[in-house]
């Protein structure tokens, strides 16, 4: 077993959120306008049993294979093994380890995988920066909270449907029934994932999701867009960051 890892100064950046909240975009953002920072930071690849999205590549994206393949490192010391919405997802240890040696490493994806990052004890020792990317913030949270007509899940759920609704039909034009059944699953599990925001260190809102136009259609990030990355790259610099919030648990209890 792989335990306290020693990394020397090298940190695990973890920007986590729920499926279209805009957390790739920001990432591309980052790549196109602060390409220094960027290339400090090597990705984090994980096994993924999935099938690849439009334009995303084996071995830079994901490691994609075969559900049995992933199911399979169950149980090795080296690997975790994790359910993502249906999906099963590893992340292998050894090699985060060996990333470190090297510099910061960077994860972009969901909060299942952005909690157990903070919370195995195999990386117990490692700096972290985590943020989480939310759809709403605290203040129109606690406005929904206050409204007896409003059933909070149901309103996320609703909120990350039309999200991936509209990416999806960007990247794919028609949507066939297997698309429709997995936006569903992502928009459903959406709620639960915001209740994870709290064990995050910073929280961005967002409501520039991977569907939006604001992040690209007028070369320069616009909107809360442009504020979310302003927000990520001052944390990423440790300087004061406008906008950013800190959630605790009795949010969304």
């Amino acid at each position: 077993m792989i335990v306290d890892m020693e990394t020397g100064s090298s940190r695990l950046v973890i920007l986590a959120g729920p499926s279209c909240v805009g957390k790739s975009p920001l990432d591309k953002a980052l790549s196109r306008f602060h390409r220094p920072l960027k290339q400090k930071l090597q990705p984090l690849v994980l096994y993924n049993s999935r099938d690849p999205r439009p334009g995303e590549l084996d071995g830079v994206d994901y490691h994609f294979r075969d559900r049995q393949q992933i199911a399979e490192l169950e149980g090795k010391s080296q690997y975790v093994v994790m359910d993502v919405r249906g999906d099963l997802q590893a992340l292998d240890l050894k090699q985060l380890e060996t990333d470190l040696k090297h510099g910061d490493v960077f994860f972009e994806g969901n909060p299942f995988v952005g909690e157990v990052l903070q919370s195995h004890s195999a990386l117990g020792a490692i700096e972290r920066l985590s943020v989480f990317m939310s759809p709403l913030s605290r203040e129109e949270i606690l406005m929904l909270q206050s409204q007896p007509s409003v059933n909070l899940p149901d309103l996320v759920t609703d909120v990350m449907r039309r999200k991936l609704l509209r990416r999806t039909r960007r990247q794919k034009g028609d949507l066939s029934l297997k698309d429709l059944e997995n936006i569903e699953v992502r928009a459903s599990s959406a709620y639960s994932e915001l209740r994870k925001a709290h064990s995050f260190q910073h929280v961005i809102a967002n409501h520039d999701g991977e569907d939006s136009e604001n992040w690209d259609a007028f070369y320069y990030p616009l909107g809360d867009a442009r504020c979310a990355l302003d927000a990520f790259v001052a944390l990423l610099r440790g300087e004061p960051a406008t906008g950013v919030e800190v959630w605790d648990l009795a949010l969304l209890a």
